[in-house]
């Protein structure tokens, strides 16, 4: 049972909320003064935490920023208050809490909270006992869409959002609610020569061009009957996209220098960071392809519109790499939440990621090294130089040649892997 921690000092509402989260499932401990349930915390006897702001001793605020500052690894916790400014939500959020409630307390909105805190899902989604995606309000909400469009298995699925919001993370927690114990395969357009495309999606048999000494099934086939996940879709070539529509509209393909038709019945769930229609209006993506393509569609908010993810994020991320850093643990202060909460992160989660990680490495004891990490040191040298150069020179072709791939490789002298390669390492996106 997931053990919740109720510090409340109404005895009205909290033996209401006593026995409505026990009805519930929960294990309920209820504390009545905050010094009462900062011992229990410290103590770690919880999986969550239901904290009333105004207590009689001290406020809830001030009972997590001690805890904070003893270094005590806090569950996720909520706040009830009779206080709902936004300055009071503004503060918490801060110092960590995972959201914020007002009086009259709804007691259902309360339980679904927890409940996707505690990775259950909210009531009537089939939600698995995984981590959830995140604790805002959008991506709980991006949850249960996710949930219903696993009994849709044979639907495509777009999904969009800027580059490092987790678009992958996303197709891969439906995989996990639709077929949990069958194949995800994850095939990136835009890392692939446009060479090898075709007989990466669709395979080959022996002999069909120089160096095919055997027969080969493309990710169509090795996707089963699990999920082919095609991520920037955008990126694919104009020739191929009409022979992945036939095989989406007819659930079959023929390998290359085959004849025999191949039944697919994966699921196809494409991902891109850029506009599809406007690629349409362009010429640059079939019309009949885009709309097989996202007859289900969702859309990933960006790290920045949902605060509330950044530090549970940062949690996990911490927990996780800190987890690797031998005879240590890194623990995240008031102030690297409150620094973290600072930085408007235009890499999304991947760019959170990846700095806490680099932090949890160069940290020392229970300290990160994060101060200023977020933003990119300001580098000097003809090393800096040059890279400064190849960017401008990358972010002047793909301007040139309207952000076509394979005319800005040609045009540079590199192939698309390379391009693709450098453009994620730049944070080059289409955008800019």
């Amino acid at each position: 049972m997931i053990r919740v921690c109720l510090i409340e000092d109404d005895p009205i509402m909290g033996e209401a909320l006593v026995q409505r989260l026990e009805l519930e499932g929960f294990a309920v401990v209820w504390h009545r003064t905050g010094c009462d349930g900062m011992r229990a915390l410290a103590a770690g006897v919880a999986d969550l935490a239901v904290i009333d702001v105004n207590l009689p001793d001290l406020s809830g605020a001030d009972l997590f920023a001690r805890l904070l500052d003893e270094r005590v690894r806090i569950p996720p916790s909520l706040f009830i208050t009779g206080y709902g400014s936004i300055e009071d939500a503004v503060r918490l959020l801060k110092l960590g809490a995972a959201d914020y409630l007002t009086k009259p307390l709804d007691p259902t909105a309360l339980i679904e909270k927890l409940r996707a805190l505690a990775g259950m899902g909210g009531a009537g989604t089939d939600t698995p006992g995984d981590a959830p995606l995140g604790i805002s309000a959008s991506m709980r909400h991006l949850a249960g869409e996710l949930a219903r469009m696993a009994h849709h298995a044979q639907t495509p699925l777009l999904i969009g959002g800027e580059s490092g919001v987790g678009k992958e993370v996303v197709a891969r927690y439906l995989h996990r609610l639709q077929c949990p114990d069958a194949p995800f395969v994850a095939v990136n357009c835009a890392a692939l020569p446009e060479t090898l495309i075709e007989a990466e999606l669709f395979g080959h048999e022996k002999g069909a061009f120089t160096g095919a000494d055997r027969r080969r099934a493309g990710v169509f086939e090795q996707a089963g009957s699990g999920i082919l996940f095609l991520d920037e879709i955008g990126d694919m070539p104009l020739a191929l996209q009409s022979r992945l529509l036939r095989v989406v509209q007819g659930r079959q393909l023929t390998r290359i220098g085959g004849s025999e038709p191949v039944e697919v019945p994966a699921r196809l769930v494409c991902a891109t960071h850029q506009d599809l229609a406007a690629l349409v209006r362009e010429g640059r993506f079939r019309e009949d392809l885009y709309y097989r393509v996202r007859v289900l569609e969702i859309w990933i908010p960006p790290l920045r519109e949902r605060p509330e993810d950044i530090l549970w994020l940062a949690e996990r991320f911490v927990a996780d790499y800190g987890r690797r850093v031998p005879r240590e643990r890194r623990v995240l202060t008031s102030e690297d939440r409150e620094r973290l909460l600072q930085h408007s992160w235009p890499g999304n989660v991947r760019e959170l990621q990846h700095t806490l990680e680099r932090a949890c490495i160069l940290g020392r004891g229970e300290r990160l090294a994060l101060d200023g990490e977020q933003d990119v040191p300001a580098q000097t040298g003809l090393k800096a130089q040059a890279q400064a150069s190849e960017r401008a020179a990358i972010e002047a072709a793909l301007a040139e040649h309207d952000f076509s791939m394979t005319a800005t490789a040609a045009r540079l002298g590199i192939s698309r892997k390379t391009l693709w390669q450098k453009m994620k390492r730049y944070g080059v996106t289409r955008l800019r």
